[in-house]
């Protein structure tokens, strides 16, 4: 190829695959003999791209091989590669050294911090004031590669709609311009650039030395499609070359001029100072990103010649033809009313609608999995949504097919990430208890060998136990407490030794002061496993270019923020998995997916929010702003996600997949997958749909045999298994549902109860707080007459570290109820009833078996007879469900105090009992607290009579014992149906499985 006159640019059209069809058209252009295509130098956007290109290469060669060309990366800032060394060789001295991202970064976090101090702003915490860095980092970036400068944010066209723009908007304009000016000096001082900046100028640098001494060797720059007016500004140049071109994917050669008009101007103006991006400019679309790389090329549409050769799995030329009138902007899409079928038919795209996500996942698996039985077939999963990436994933490892998802995932989300967050966790809150379990029983720690990492779970077990119940008190001694009570008191003091770095940090440190004590803690408790493996080296990586800028920067921080800082540093870093998965497979994000092929391509997640997903607004520059700079707006990588959807469906077969419903609830449609439905039509629309993978799924699973109905357990122990106590509370269980007293007194199954549990959410355990306040309060009254309970109980909330929202909602209430408790007991104290003891315990014998329990309180009346309390906090028990034998507690009590004694610290306690009371927090008729009695107290009340109240609980007793304790009745599951007990056993006894079939057609219980 001699001189040319015109640029030389080229298109490929979408459906003969971008990878294929390129290596198709160059080995026959620029090949050279034996030496193959090594004097070609391929221009490519970026790693990934050059691995597909180089994929397609062997594909092409086959078993003859060849020499391949020399692939460079153009380099992209979202994906954080360099530029290749043809563009950044060595010696490139006239261009100053970029800075370091992470210096950057920290840099701008001091800067702000002076910044906002300057205007009279209050400070940020650091986690706040990283977070607004790493923002600023991003729209000085987006303006950078514009080439847009500090000027141009105060021209005139910026400076007029600054009345116009809200208060905010004008302050985050205000401190982003100080902010840069700083930041700008502070690189002169460093005699550095930022890498946007870099890379432009190397973009120039090259784009003159070519323009200077053209070179002899070919160069082509194929797939890029960056806009940015550096590289545009490289691209004309490479294609003015001799020996150059430039090679575009799916640029839309068949659109008419009227719908490529449509789509804007595209960084186009007539006129030198208007706007380049105007308002009603199609942004989303899929071509748009490509008018205004042509614009600034400065080459027309109509000098883009189509690619002459074909990829080997292209698809039909018709898909091209409609994909295109798929995507026409919205005034060319009239042209849809008469649209003849044959060129809305999308051959060999298929639609597939799922119930949830997960279905959807296990939908798109079965498709990978049935479409790899045909041989050499290639598949690739495409999909913006990365939990429905690793679902495939796990799916297809199922059939021991390995594919990972090439787009990866946050290190913060990775076993070895998570560890470090949640020593993080630690160092930020003190000994919290669900990270401190987080971490002590993370797969990382002591996993160097099976021996140490069983013994170390031995210790750690029980202590996790004894965590269970009501949040403890912070700091160390409490958790000193619990072990000694484990039995592993030694183990925690090693433990606790361990976190002493985490958990002694000054009330201000560095950065790399935390990070070393964090490190130090880590390899202390995970030793080499937590560097091993590949999340494990990104940390390192992490910690390591962070520490060290860190350390020169001076960054600060309050333990409190190290957390938030870590997992935002994280979430920035992509861990992707190790080569050596399915040859065949492949599952990518969007960035990655550019320029790839495959025989098959399931496009998965196709809902909005997801696909595409919605633009992120600059937060600190109004979009009006960067309209009036000439910067594209968010809207533009709709438009970007549109065109991967667009590259995508020119594969030979392509399955667009959604779910309609995820872990949030409905969802709806991707207005692309809208588009593709409304160009298809109803009937076409059906044609299309995916029937078969559908049908399969739920036979996937092979067929269970049906179980046998399971019967309602009737259990029945042994006589020596029988003999165990009865509890006051654990009466009317055993006679109202037997097997749930065997559940608990016999197999001695409880609940676990979670780590740091809240009364806020569990009844029980604000119960369990009223009943401690009380028994406390009344203790100290002997001291103490005149205390009052609303400062007692108010201090031991706080001494509790109660949830702050317990606190807020529920301690009014509770502090008001307990004000009518004192007025009560003040009340009765006046007519002759004291307090005689509270929350002691009681025993005695019935027919050889003990009985035993705790009443709230026992009082003791003006005759000499004692009173029986019990405390509530919510409903208390109705006369009828006492008189049913429902709630027998207080009855019990009775008999204990009557035929056996109560153990205090004045001696035993023991009387005739004949007041019996329930004394809730509930409110009623508009005022906390209710005093109640299961006795009939007048001709018009239900309930027992005074005289038969013991009588009848004594009969209970005795048949209980005769029954169940001495005797041989089966511990029937749910005996009594109406028997209102707890349900914390249900799942035991499979109450779903057999409770429907018990109900007969007389609505009584079958046996």
């Amino acid at each position: 190829m001699g001189e040319k006159g015109a640029p030389e640019v080229y298109s490929i059209a979408a459906h003969r695959g971008f990878a294929d069809a390129l290596v198709a058209g160059l080995v026959p252009r620029y090949s050279d003999g034996e030496l193959g295509l090594a004097h070609l130098t391929l221009l490519v956007p970026s790693t990934r791209a050059a691995r597909t290109i180089s994929e397609a290469f062997i594909r092409h060669s086959g078993k003859s091989g060849l020499l391949m060309p020399r692939m460079v990366a153009i380099g992209d800032l979202d994906l954080d590669e360099a530029l290749g060394s043809l563009l950044d060789p060595l010696g490139t001295g006239e261009i100053p050294p970029a800075i370091e991202s992470t210096r950057r970064w920290l840099e701008l976090a001091a800067i702000v911090a002076t910044q906002m101090e300057e205007l009279g702003k209050p400070p940020l915490h650091a986690a706040a004031r990283l977070r607004m860095a790493r923002e600023l980092s991003q729209t000085m970036d987006r303006l950078l590669v514009e080439e847009k400068t500090p000027e141009d944010l105060i021209a005139g066209k910026v400076l007029d709609l600054t009345p116009s723009l809200a208060k905010h908007w004008e302050d985050a304009i205000l401190l982003f311009a100080r902010v840069q000016a700083k930041w700008r000096f502070r690189l002169q001082e460093r005699n550095e650039v930022d890498a946007a900046t870099r890379r432009n100028m190397l973009f120039d640098r090259a784009s003159k030395h070519w323009r200077a001494n053209p070179p002899r060797t070919p160069i082509v720059a194929a797939g890029v499609t960056s806009a940015a007016p550096a590289l545009a500004r490289m691209l004309r140049a490479i294609s003015e070359l001799p020996k150059g071109a430039v090679i575009l994917p799916d640029l839309d050669l068949s659109m008419d001029d009227a719908a490529w008009e449509e789509l804007g101007r595209a960084g186009a103006s007539d006129d030198p100072d208007g706007e380049t991006f105007g308002k009603g400019d199609a942004l989303t679309h899929p071509q748009y990103h490509l008018k205004l790389l042509l614009n600034r090329i400065g080459v027309n549409r109509a000098e883009v010649s189509q690619w002459h050769r074909k990829g080997e799995g292209a698809a039909p030329p018709e898909r091209t033809h409609a994909i295109s009138s798929l995507f026409l902007p919205p005034e060319a899409s009239r042209s849809w009313v008469g649209l003849p079928s044959e060129r809305r038919r999308l051959s060999g795209v298929r639609l597939m609608t799922s119930a949830t996500s997960d279905e959807e996942a296990q939908a798109i698996a079965l498709m990978v999995r049935a479409a790899l039985d045909v041989p050499e077939k290639r598949v690739a999963v495409v999909t913006a949504d990365r939990s429905l990436a690793r679902r495939v994933a796990q799916h297809l490892a199922r059939w021991n097919i390995t594919a990972d998802d090439s787009a990866g995932r946050p290190l913060a989300l990775t076993p070895a990430g998570r560890f470090l967050g949640l020593l993080a966790e630690i160092a930020s809150q003190g000994f919290d208890l669900p990270s401190l379990i987080g971490v002590l029983g993370h797969p990382l720690v002591q996993a160097e060998t099976p021996e140490a990492r069983r013994e170390w779970l031995a210790q750690l077990r029980p202590f996790d136990r004894e965590l269970r119940g009501p949040a403890l008190a912070p700091g160390p001694e409490p958790l000193r407490g619990i072990a000694g009570e484990a039995g592993v008191s030694d183990w925690w003091e090693h433990v606790e030794r361990t976190l002493v770095p985490l958990t002694t940090m000054a009330a201000e440190l560095t950065l790399a002061e935390a990070l070393d004590a964090l490190a130090t803690t880590a390899e202390a408790l995970a030793g080499e496993a937590l560097w091993s493996r590949e999340d494990g080296r990104a940390l390192a990586a992490l910690v390591e270019d962070l520490r060290l800028h860190a350390r020169d920067v001076g960054t600060k921080l309050e333990p409190a923020d190290l957390a938030g800082v870590l997992r935002d540093a994280m979430d920035e870093v992509a861990v992707r998995p190790p080569y050596g998965g399915h040859p065949r497979v492949a599952i990518y994000g969007l960035l990655e997916s550019r320029l790839a092929r495959a025989d098959l391509v399931i496009c998965g997640g196709l809902n909005e929010g997801t696909w595409p997903q919605p633009p992120a607004p600059d937060g600190l520059l109004a979009p009006a702003v960067l309209r009036a700079m000439g910067v594209p707006g968010s809207e533009f990588r709709i438009g970007l996600s549109a065109h991967d959807l667009a590259g995508a469906m020119g594969a030979p077969e392509v399955v667009l997949s959604r779910a309609q419903r995820d872990k949030d609830g409905p969802t709806i449609p991707s207005r692309f997958l809208l588009r593709v439905e409304a160009l298809l039509g109803e009937k076409l629309t059906r044609d299309h749909t995916e029937t078969a993978i559908p049908r399969m799924l739920p036979l996937l699973d092979r067929d269970v045999p049906g179980a046998e109905p399971y019967p309602q357990p009737r259990p029945m122990p042994s006589a020596d298994q029988r003999k165990v106590r009865i509890s006051a509370t654990a009466l009317d269980r055993l006679l109202g549902d037997p097997y749930q007293f065997y559940a608990k007194e016999i197999l001695r199954l409880k609940r676990l109860d979670p780590l740091a549990a809240d009364p806020f959410a569990d009844p029980a355990l604000r119960g369990t707080l009223v009943h401690e306040i009380l028994d406390k309060w009344h203790k100290a009254r002997a001291d103490t007459p005149n205390l009052e309970i609303q400062p007692f109980a108010e201090n031991f909330l706080r001494d509790e570290q109660v949830h702050p929202l317990f606190w807020g909602l529920w301690r009014p209430r509770i502090v008001d109820a307990l004000k009518w408790f004192e007025a009560q007991i003040d009340a009765d104290s006046k007519a002759g009833r004291t307090v005689l003891v509270t929350e002691v315990w009681g025993s005695m014998q019935v027919d050889g078996v003990e009985v035993f329990g705790k009443p709230d309180r026992i009082d003791r009346m003006p005759d000499g007879s004692l009173a029986i309390v019990d405390y509530k906090s919510g409903k208390p028990p109705s006369k009828k469900e006492v008189a049913s034998g429902y709630r027998l507690q207080l009855g019990v009590l009775g008999l204990i105090a009557r035929d056996g004694h109560f153990e205090s610290d004045d001696g035993p306690v023991s009387g005739n009992a004949t007041e019996f009371e329930f004394w809730s927090l509930r409110k009623k008729d508009g005022e906390f607290g209710e005093r109640f009695s299961p006795l009939k107290k007048g001709p018009r009340e239900g309930g027992l009579e005074r005289d038969e109240f013991l009588p009848k609980h004594e009969h209970y007793l005795h048949e209980a014992i005769a029954r169940y304790i001495n005797g041989s009745d089966p511990f029937t599951a749910k005996e009594n149906p109406n028997y209102p007990g707890f349900d914390e056993y249900d799942q035991l006894m499979r109450l779903s499985e057999w409770m429907v079939h018990q109900i007969g057609t007389d609505g009584e219980g079958e046996t």
